[in-house]
Formats: C-alpha cells, sequence, structure tokens
C-alpha cells in the first residue's frame, strides 16, 4: 500500500491532539538530515487574516527544498479554523481551506512528511471527510464516547505509560475533584504515579506501583468544584458538625455564600434525578454502585427531555460521572426526595436572605444547614438497592 501523504490528526481537545501530534512529528523529525529540514507552523487564527497568513506559511514550507537534500518534516500546528465557529464558516476561510486541501493533495511524502494537528474539529465538513479518505488519520477521543468514559481512558493510558496501575475507585475520585481537564489530568497522574512509584535511582522506578484512592484523596485539590467542594460534601454526608466546621474554614479564608451555595444547588440538583430514577427503579443501587446497563437505558429514554445535549451539566444527570453518581447514592445516604425539594428551596431562601444580610453570610447558611440536617427527615435515610 502506498504511503498516505501526510498525517492529520484531529479531535475535540487541543492539548490530546497536540499531544500526539508532538509524538509523530518527533519521530518523523528524528530522521530529518538537520534541523534546517524540521519547521513547525502556528496555524492558529482569530480571523480570516490570519487563516489566510498560516495558510500562505504552510506553502511556503512545503515548497521550500532542503538546503543539505534529505526530506523535510513540516508540523502545521493549533489549527483552529475547521471548527464550526464564526472564523470557521466565513467564506474567506472556507476559500483558504481549499487551498490548502490543494497544497495538501499535492506534497509528496517522499519529499516532505506533513503533520496537521486541528482542534476542535467540525467533521461534517468536506475537508475533514477528504483527510480522513486521503490522510493517515488519526481522531484523537471518540466524541460518539461519554466523555466521562473518553477521559477514563485517557487516565488509564498515561498511568500504563508511567508503568503504573489506578484502581477504580482512585479513578473515580481522581475524575470528581479534576473535572474535564485533560492536561489537568494527565498532569494529577504523573504526580500521583511519582508517589505511588517513588524512582529507585536517578531516572529509574521499581515498576508495578499502584494509585489508590487515599493517594487520591491526599495528593488531588479539588478543582472541579474548587474550594468548594468540602461544603458540599459535608452537607452530602448529612453530617452536620462537619458542614458547620466546613463553613467556618470557608468563610475564615475569606470565601463568599454564592458559590457555596451554587455547588450545593448543583449537587442536589442530581440527588433529585437520582433519588427518582432510583424510585422508578429504572436504575439499581449495588454494593459496587449504580448499575451501569440501566442508567445507559435510561440515558436513551430520557435523553430526548435534555434537547440532545451531552455537554456535562448539573441539570442533566446522564453527563455525569458514573461512579461519582454513585459516590452520592451510596448506601444509607440518599435523602427522601421530599428532603431534596426541600433542599433546593432552602438554598433559594438563603440565596435571598444573603442579600439582604450581606454582612452575615456565614451566619445565614449555618442557619440553612441546621434547618437542612438537624431535622429527623434530613438524616440519611436508608436506601433499597432494588
Amino acid at each position: 500500500m502506498p504511503a498516505k501523504p501526510f498525517i492529520f490528526i484531529g479531535g475535540p481537545d487541543d492539548f490530546l491532539v497536540n499531544r500526539l501530534g508532538q509524538e509523530r512529528y518527533a519521530a518523523l523529525a528524528a530522521d530529518a538530515a538537520d534541523e534546517f529540514s524540521r519547521e513547525v507552523l502556528n496555524g492558529f487564527a482569530g480571523n480570516v487574516g490570519e487563516v489566510a497568513a498560516a495558510v500562505n506559511r504552510f506553502r511556503e514550507a512545503v515548497q521550500t527544498i532542503s538546503l543539505f537534500g534529505g526530506r523535510r518534516v513540516v508540523w502545521l500546528k493549533d489549527v483552529n479554523f475547521l471548527a464550526d465557529t464564526v472564523t470557521g464558516r466565513a467564506e474567506g476561510t472556507l476559500q483558504q481551506v481549499e487551498e490548502l486541501q490543494a497544497l495538501l493533495g499535492r506534497v509528496n511524502p517522499d519529499e516532505v512528511a506533513v503533520v496537521v494537528t486541528a482542534a476542535p474539529l467540525d467533521r461534517r465538513r468536506s475537508f475533514c471527510k477528504w483527510c480522513e479518505a486521503t490522510a493517515d488519520y488519526t481522531l484523537v477521543g471518540d466524541e460518539g464516547r461519554e466523555g466521562g468514559a473518553a477521559l477514563e481512558q485517557v487516565a488509564l493510558a498515561e498511568a500504563a505509560a508511567q508503568g503504573v496501575t489506578i484502581t477504580a475507585d482512585a479513578l473515580g475520585l481522581l475524575l470528581a475533584k479534576v473535572g474535564s481537564n485533560s492536561r489537568l489530568l494527565v498532569e494529577e497522574v504523573r504526580k500521583l504515579a511519582t508517589y505511588a512509584d517513588p524512582p529507585a535511582g536517578p531516572g529509574t522506578k521499581t515498576g508495578g506501583g499502584v494509585i489508590e484512592e487515599k493517594h487520591v484523596e491526599e495528593l488531588t485539590p479539588n478543582f472541579a468544584e474548587g474550594d468548594f467542594f468540602e461544603a458540599a460534601e459535608a452537607f452530602g454526608s448529612g453530617d452536620l458538625p462537619w458542614a458547620l466546621a466546613a463553613l467556618h474554614r470557608h468563610f475564615f479564608a475569606g470565601g463568599d455564600a454564592r458559590p457555596v451555595i451554587a455547588a450545593l444547588q448543583n449537587r442536589n440538583r442530581l440527588l433529585v434525578q437520582l433519588r427518582v430514577l432510583l424510585d422508578t427503579g429504572e436504575v439499581r443501587l449495588g454494593p459496587r454502585g449504580l448499575d451501569k446497563a440501566g442508567f445507559e437505558r435510561a440515558a436513551e429514554i430520557h435523553r430526548r427531555h435534555f434537547g440532545g445535549s451531552t455537554e456535562k451539566s448539573p441539570f442533566n444527570v446522564f453527563t455525569q460521572n458514573l461512579w461519582y453518581l454513585g459516590k452520592l447514592a451510596g448506601s444509607a445516604r440518599l435523602p427522601s426526595l421530599r428532603r431534596l425539594i426541600d433542599n433546593q428551596q432552602e438554598f433559594i431562601a438563603a440565596f435571598e436572605e444573603i442579600i439582604r444580610r450581606p454582612g452575615e453570610q456565614e451566619e445565614v447558611l449555618r442557619e440553612m444547614a441546621v434547618r437542612c440536617l438537624a431535622q429527623p427527615e434530613a438524616r440519611p435515610a436508608a436506601l433499597n438497592p432494588g
């Protein structure tokens, strides 16, 4: 089979796309005759003029002959004008993309090796379909896959690259703490891998280390919910002394009430949806968490009610990490639906109260916590997994 004329790597996540692009470029550049045979071009553009400039630079690069002979290597990176954006949809941009396609179609891989990395990517475009059929094409991150599942694969792959493994509980907690930031996720896995499997000597590791849940608890900050994670976690546990202590720490550090209320509301919205799914029997809760098959069936049934949106949101329980939801709905922990609805009303009332009493924000939230958690119904209710 003849060699593909160029390498194209695209996807929704610029960090993952560029990381793979760097690997492919480095492998090609290692065989280049000299540094003058290697060239990296920036394809990032904020308007049509910058798109034209990037395409012109690429034209010059692929048409330049190597000074000492041999094959040149060119990497057009950070291309962002193939996305569904104002710049990407502009008529001038579409004309430049046609010119880029013509240039790529004339590339002789024996004379110049070309790598193109693009994120985000609108795969509906004819150019992207042409690349898929013509190039050595790689889509980084399956856009048809649940976001949490794709991030799980990123973390597992990085752990394997670092020579360690990560337990299921540790992986779930890590995703809950880090959120959807893939760059941060990779860096956290590297840090945890170093802790779980410290170097045995200069540049060496013993191998076989395991990242456990306790490591994530100790070493990974709560990036996803910031400084409000502890207050929301304490409130959700039904532990009034812990909730009051967490609120005191938050306000002692100069925090504001509004983001705490927002965090509580977001978590409560998920709990309301979970409570309904569990009460109706659409999803089951077992010793190992939520029933994945039932959860996926429920997602298909109710998808139309969320407008088809797959972006992570507390308004849509089906966009959340399944392990995290299992933790929220853990045995003997989930309050009744009535209590959850009452809690949501309490959060609204607290927000209105801090507008009236802006200088007493901690007192307002402490009063709210007592009303919600000190009442008998608010204590964690036993949950029937069936």
